[in-house]
């Protein structure tokens, strides 16, 4: 009986010892648990006013998508080393998952396509204009695999990929 009782005590203070140690930790927290923060309750609020001016009326990706693509320049210099190396690494977050790592339409998504994904490399895409990309990149092709990637790559990006696709040159 007395072994009972003792292992009993023992359970109960490795669990209030436990206990403490959680409660402790819980409210030297910054953050809190789930169970303490404030919900967010969006109705028990009126929605507040937006003050005049707050909604842009120019620029962003409806001016991109407006202007013609002959009109549309980059905002830095295309050739600058620095640029190219920033559009590589951008080039493999967002686009090395189709076009492949030699810039050729073989990369794991792609090469299930059909008609696979252009060869960044090819006459076309190295003679084609600044602005035609961006667009391209941009709103995707009408009919084509390119999917419309404005909201996914901010536009300094898209004109960094760009760079780096154009630096690459023509394929032999």
């Amino acid at each position: 009986m007395g072994r009972i009782l003792a292992v009993m005590l023992i359970v109960c203070t490795v669990a209030l010892a436990a206990w403490g140690v959680i409660t402790a930790y819980d409210e030297l927290m910054p953050a809190g648990r789930m169970w303490k923060t404030p919900a967010i309750k969006p109705h028990e609020h009126p929605i507040p006013v937006m003050a005049a001016g707050s909604v842009p009326v120019s620029g962003g990706e409806a001016f991109f998508h407006a202007a013609a693509a002959e009109d549309l320049k980059p905002p830095f210099d295309l050739t600058d080393p620095a640029v190219i190396a920033t559009g590589k690494t951008a080039y493999g977050y967002y686009c090395v998952h189709c076009h492949g790592k030699n810039v050729d339409g073989y990369g794991t998504v792609g090469q299930s396509f059909a008609p696979k994904p252009r060869d960044l490399r090819d006459a076309k895409v190295q003679t084609m204009a600044g602005g035609t990309l961006f667009k391209e990149i941009s709103f995707g092709l009408p009919g084509g695999r390119q999917p419309p990637l404005a909201t996914t790559i901010a536009p300094d990006d898209r004109w960094r990929v760009i760079a780096y696709v154009k630096s690459l040159g023509r394929r032999n």
